[in-house]
C-alpha cells in the first residue's frame, strides 16, 4: 500500500470523525424535514407542468380527430358531387391530421402514465413528510433526554464521592469534638464554682460552731478572785496542764488528717 493511499485513508477517517461528532441529531432532523419539504415542491411543480401538458396534448389530440373527422366528410362531399381530385386532397389532409392525431394519443398515454406515477409518489412522499415530522419530535425529545443524561452521568463520574465523604465525615467527627469540648468545659466550671460554694459553706459552719464554742466557755467561764497585793497567781495548775495536755492531743490528730 503506497503512502499517498493511507494518507487518504487517514485523512477521510478523521473528516469521518469530525462530521460525525458534529452531527447534531436535533439540526440534522429539520434539515431533513426541510429538504423533504424542498422535494415535494419541486415534485408538486413537475407534477403540475406535466399536468399541464397532458391537458395540452390532450386539446391538440381531440383537435386532430376533429379535423380528421372534418376533411374526411369534405372528401365525401367531394366524390358526391364528382370531384375525385378534390376529394384525394381531402383525404390526403384527412391521413395528416389522423397520423397527428395517433401520434398525440401515444404521447397523451405516456404522460398519463407519468401523471398516475406522479400523484402516488405526491401521496406516498407527504406521508412519509407527516411520518418524519411525528418522529422528529420524538427523536429530537429522545435526543434531548439521552444528551441531558450523558452530563449527568458525566457530572456523576467527575464528583470525589469518596473524598467528599470522607470530608464530611471529618467535619461530623469536628462538630461532635466541639460539643464534646464545650460540654466538659461546662461541667468543669459548674464543679469548680460548687466546690468554691462547699468550702465557702464548710468554713461558714466551722466558724460558725467556733464563736457558739468561744460565746458557750465566755458565759460558763467564772470570774478569777483578786490577789492581795504583793502576791502573784500560780500559773502551773494541775487543771491547766491537763488541757494543755488535751490541746496538744487535739494538735497532733489535727495534724494526721
Amino acid at each position: 500500500m503506497g503512502l499517498f493511499d493511507r494518507l487518504g485513508r487517514v485523512v477521510r477517517a478523521n473528516l469521518n470523525d469530525l462530521v460525525s461528532k458534529a452531527e447534531d441529531p436535533e439540526k440534522i432532523l429539520e434539515q431533513t424535514i426541510e429538504d423533504m419539504g424542498r422535494d415535494l415542491i419541486e415534485l408538486k411543480q413537475a407534477f403540475g407542468q406535466t399536468l399541464g401538458s397532458q391537458k395540452r396534448t390532450e386539446g391538440q389530440y381531440k383537435e386532430a380527430l376533429k379535423q380528421s373527422n372534418t376533411w374526411e366528410q369534405r372528401a365525401k362531399l367531394a366524390l358526391s358531387k364528382g370531384e375525385e381530385t378534390l376529394a384525394r386532397d381531402a383525404l390526403v389532409r384527412k391521413k395528416s391530421y389522423t397520423d397527428t392525431a395517433t401520434t398525440l394519443k401515444e404521447q397523451l398515454d405516456q404522460q398519463n402514465g407519468q401523471i398516475e406515477t406522479m400523484r402516488r409518489n405526491l401521496t406516498a412522499l407527504e406521508s412519509k413528510i407527516a411520518e418524519a415530522k411525528t418522529k422528529k419530535d420524538m427523536l429530537i425529545s429522545r435526543a434531548k433526554a439521552a444528551k441531558a443524561n450523558e452530563a449527568l452521568q458525566s457530572t456523576m463520574s467527575g464528583l470525589n464521592t469518596s473524598g467528599s465523604m470522607a470530608a464530611f465525615e471529618r467535619m461530623e467527627n469536628k462538630v461532635l469534638d466541639m460539643e464534646a469540648r464545650s460540654q466538659a468545659v461546662g461541667e468543669i466550671g459548674g464543679s469548680s464554682l460548687e466546690n468554691q460554694f462547699a468550702e465557702l459553706e464548710a468554713g461558714s459552719g466551722v466558724e460558725d460552731e467556733l464563736a457558739m464554742l468561744k460565746a458557750q466557755m465566755t458565759g460558763s467561764a467564772e470570774p478569777k478572785a483578786s490577789l492581795p497585793e504583793g502576791k502573784t497567781e500560780d500559773k502551773s495548775t494541775p487543771k491547766d496542764s491537763a488541757v494543755d495536755a488535751e490541746l496538744e492531743d487535739l494538735r497532733r490528730q489535727l495534724d494526721n488528717l
